[in-house]
């Protein structure tokens, strides 16, 4: 979550801020706004949309900044990836502390009561598993990707009977503590955003970073082939479950659940971990179901947002700004809607300070990039890390 910290095209940061810039506002409208139409009880629009994707996105824009920060096109070697190791461990732990000092301010105890779950410690988790595959190319990057998107859901469904649970869906200082083996379960298999099945996101998004993102052909082929990646994991989806016996699967194998909480389930998400009571649940693709064909669907809406962005960076930039600047501190951003999440007064009239947070966000992100460059919490995080970075490489100089 923060911006790149090389110097890559403005055109294709500006697309790449944009994107990450949306995905804050899938975050926070899930986080504020009902999921589902209190009539009908049929999902929302904004529900629809940004359920599951807006991390999605987040994470894989992530593995994009991590290309930038390792190298661009051309990875780091030598001393020079030492060091780029070292400062991204450093950001890991500085984002991770920022999400346990936070996560005990946020509200509620069970997971219909807790108005958000706060990705940033998952983060932490994030970037540590993927400091082995920096000097990685392209090519293995998205093999890796695509290992990890079917391993990952296989090693949760085989393991999560076995783990240890951990208490708070937020878990602070005190909790990591208290049970370290149940946080450890909880940020790597059995969590909302679980980094192994996750890493998928990361490594796709890294080696994308890798690829010639000011090139036409390239912002072209992300916004196809991410649509059609997209599009085929939803159709798998449809026929493994809703035609060929899947769904009667699911209600054989769990007779503790009942039709309308299969349903719930598979448009809502789970609550709060997905059942193994069989191997069918893995062919979901609903929201933080986290299955293969769930990573397989946010990868594809992933790489068509930042393709499409891309795309629209390279004639209307400046209609973007807004949007961009709010993507260029997302940390900061994200951090005090979580702050503000706290004061629970978005329960009563949700649509007012839902674009009450995003047109605050837009001005502030706009005023302060204009007048002081980065956000204050990314500044703090680069600074953090850039001074690791450049002890590893002084430390090796010959005097």
């Amino acid at each position: 979550m923060g911006a790149a910290t090389t110097a890559p095209s403005k055109r294709r940061l500006v697309g790449i801020d944009a994107a990450r810039g949306l995905a804050l506002i899938g975050m926070v409208s899930i986080h504020i706004l009902p999921a589902w139409d209190p009539v009908t009880f049929a999902p929302t629009a904004q529900w629809t949309l940004f359920a599951g994707r807006s991390a999605a996105l987040f994470a894989f824009l992530a593995g994009v900044s991590l290309a930038f920060t390792s190298g661009g096109r051309t990875a780091h070697t030598g001393r020079a990836m030492t060091a780029t190791r070292a400062g991204i461990l450093v950001r890991a732990v500085l984002i991770t502390a920022l999400g346990l000092a936070i996560n005990p301010v946020i509200p509620g105890a069970t997971a219909e009561e807790i108005p958000a779950i706060n990705i940033l410690i998952y983060y932490g988790a994030f970037f540590v598993l993927v400091i082995p595959f920096l000097g990685l190319s392209a090519k293995a990057l998205f093999a890796w990707a695509g290992f990890f998107a079917v391993a990952g859901p296989v090693l949760t469904h085989l393991l999560r009977g076995t783990l240890p649970v951990a208490v708070d869906l937020n878990p602070g200082f005190a909790d990591l503590a208290a049970d370290p083996a149940a946080g450890v379960a909880q940020l790597l298999l059995t969590g909302t955003y679980p980094a192994l099945p996750h890493l998928a996101y990361l490594l796709a998004g890294l080696g994308i970073g890798r690829l010639d993102l000011a090139g036409l052909r390239v912002q072209a082929c992300l916004l196809l082939v991410g649509l059609g990646v997209g599009v085929l994991a939803w159709l798998a989806y449809w026929v493994l479950i809703l035609q060929t016996g899947g769904y009667d699967q699911l209600m054989t194998h769990t007779p503790a659940l009942t039709e309308e909480m299969i349903d719930d389930i598979i448009v809502f998400g789970p609550d709060p971990v997905l059942p193994t009571t069989t191997w069918w649940w893995l062919a979901l693709a609903g929201p933080h179901t986290n299955t293969p064909l769930a990573l397989a669907m946010g990868l594809g809406s992933a790489a068509a947002v930042l393709g499409g962005f891309l795309l629209l960076a390279r004639r209307f930039g400046s209609v973007l700004l807004p949007l961009s600047a709010m993507g260029t501190m997302t940390l900061t951003l994200y951090s005090a809607h979580l702050l503000a999440l706290s004061a629970e007064v978005h329960y009563d009239r949700p649509y007012l300070w839902f674009f009450l947070q995003i047109g605050v966000a837009a001005l502030f992100a706009t005023a302060w990039q204009r007048a002081l460059g980065q956000g204050p919490l990314e500044r703090l995080v680069t600074r953090g890390a850039g001074l690791t970075r450049r002890r590893i490489l002084t430390g090796h100089r010959t005097p």
